[in-house]
């Protein structure tokens, strides 16, 4: 089991910005070879995918946060980022970090919950307006 801690959360006004980070760690573990996404879930709403990056570092971003959001890694560090800019009200929710092995015939980007195993416990991002 990947252990997952997200990290940058907090309060922040309407048109600014936040970077959000996981740091992902196991006993025996090899961070490059896992796809990391996040989710996010608003206070009422269900959990819905925010952005996602494959082990070869491809992206794939929500049609709501694209352009605005910017997902990276750095392997090194076994840290994914969530840069996120131009924040809305509508951004409020909390955040998780999500990772899953993925082999290298199958690199590609996750976007479905049930596909990733592996959760952070969450850290609250509130935009006012």
């Amino acid at each position: 089991q990947v252990q997952l801690v997200e990290s940058g959360g907090g309060l922040v006004q309407a048109g600014g910005s936040l970077s959000l980070s996981c740091a992902a760690s196991q006993r025996t573990f090899t961070f490059s070879a896992y796809a990391m996404g996040w989710f996010r879930q608003a206070p009422g709403k269900k959990r819905e995918f925010v952005g996602a990056i494959s082990r070869s570092g491809n992206t794939n971003y929500a049609d709501y946060v694209k352009g605005r959001f910017t997902i990276s890694r750095d392997n090194n560090k076994s840290t994914v980022y969530l840069q996120m800019n131009s924040l809305k009200a509508e951004d409020t929710a909390d955040y998780y970090c999500t990772a899953r092995q993925s082999w290298p015939a199958f690199d590609r980007v996750y976007v479905e919950e049930n596909e990733y195993p592996n959760w952070g416990s969450g850290t609250q991002v509130v935009v006012s307006s």
